[in-house]
């Protein structure tokens, strides 16, 4: 299996390259009202409006640095064979290469966190450890789903104003 290596800090992960539809610079996106940190907005991706999570937000809990090497992994997923494939930008700071799992000196199989759905294996590959993220968990699945209370959320409550019905 092919890896597109990233760093986000300065730890390095990994995105199977199967799921990789496209690398590009960074992006400017729209942000959306009451999503979590980590969704930075949607942009434009070839006619489709795509969601963009920042690694850095969702893994660390610091905010990406934008530098001249940072860059949106545009990845596809489908969460069930009769589902529509959900296309995802992610934002990492470094785009460093592609390598092989065949390569791995030393694996350990994915520990599942509830805090961290996305983590997927730890590989030690040309000395490096990468952690694989699994695409399907960057996003929780009511916003793939489309009915995260971030998005059918009901207007705060009214203050009495002027236009208070």
């Amino acid at each position: 299996m092919q890896l597109l290596v990233f760093t986000i800090g300065a730890e390095d992960y990994a995105i199977e390259s199967r799921r990789v539809i496209e690398v590009l610079p960074l992006v400017t996106a729209r942000p959306i009202p009451r999503m979590p940190e980590s969704i930075r907005g949607i942009f434009t991706h070839r006619g489709r409006l795509v969601p963009l999570v920042d690694l850095g937000r969702l893994l660390t809990d610091q905010p990406l640095r934008e530098t001249l090497s940072t860059r949106v992994i545009v990845v596809e997923f489908s969460t069930g064979p009769d589902d529509p494939c959900v296309r995802l930008g992610v934002a990492a700071e470094n785009v460093l290469s592609l390598c092989s799992s065949d390569e791995t000196e030393a694996s350990l199989p994915t520990i599942r966190s509830p805090n961290a759905p996305a983590l997927g294996r730890l590989l030690r590959i040309g000395g490096r450890t990468i952690q694989v993220l699994d695409v399907e968990h960057l996003l929780p699945p009511s916003l793939v789903a489309g009915t995260d209370a971030g998005l059918d959320a009901p207007a705060p409550a009214s203050t009495g104003g002027p236009f208070a019905s």
